[in-house]
């Protein structure tokens, strides 16, 4: 074995996706898989939201106000207690949709559903909420084969950390550039 993911060359040669693109497939490498799927879920995020601004410049963002400068209160709400209610419900919901279909079709009808009800605070959010849903529930059915505390803490910590730059500008206003 001389591959640095521990399988042998001719494995790796049998699948060369598999060195790139195995963390979507099998629950392995936990630090790797949270590094590739926030970097994929925040910048698909900002892509979405950009687009989505210029072509509609006018429509409604999500409304925080209410959680503007209130600190750590708002770091803790958004970053951590936020993301861990909507981890236990896309799993809950995603695992029931596994009894009737497929999982590529209950990832995408369970993202589908997290951009409807992103979408009742400001409509055009959801457009940028899908992606990101998209691959937290992917990541939910992915590590889940490995235990259930892996399917939930992944996309959880992934959430997590998308959540975290906002909720910083949010409860600390003028504390990054970008808030």
């Amino acid at each position: 074995m001389t591959a640095d993911d521990g399988r042998s060359d001719t494995a790796n040669k049998a699948e060369p996706g598999r060195r790139w693109f195995g963390w979507t497939i099998e629950p392995e490498r936990p630090a790797l898989t949270i590094l590739i799927a926030f970097a994929l879920s925040l910048g698909g995020s900002l892509a979405l939201a950009a687009l989505i601004g210029a072509l509609l410049p006018e429509a409604q963002a999500p409304d925080f106000s209410w959680y503007l400068g209130k600190g750590m209160f708002t770091v803790v709400v958004l970053a951590l207690i936020t993301p861990a209610i909507e981890t236990l419900i896309l799993a809950g919901i995603a695992s029931t949709l596994l009894r009737w279909m497929r999982p590529v079709h209950a990832v995408l009808l369970s993202s589908l559903g997290w951009a409807l009800a992103h979408s009742t605070s400001a409509p055009i959010w959801g457009l940028v909420i899908w992606w990101p849903f998209l691959i937290f529930a992917t990541l939910y059915l992915v590590w889940k084969k490995r235990s259930l505390w892996w399917g939930l803490f992944i996309p959880f910590a992934i959430h997590a950390l998308q959540n975290l730059p906002m909720a910083v500008a949010i409860g600390y206003p003028g504390l990054l550039p970008f808030g």
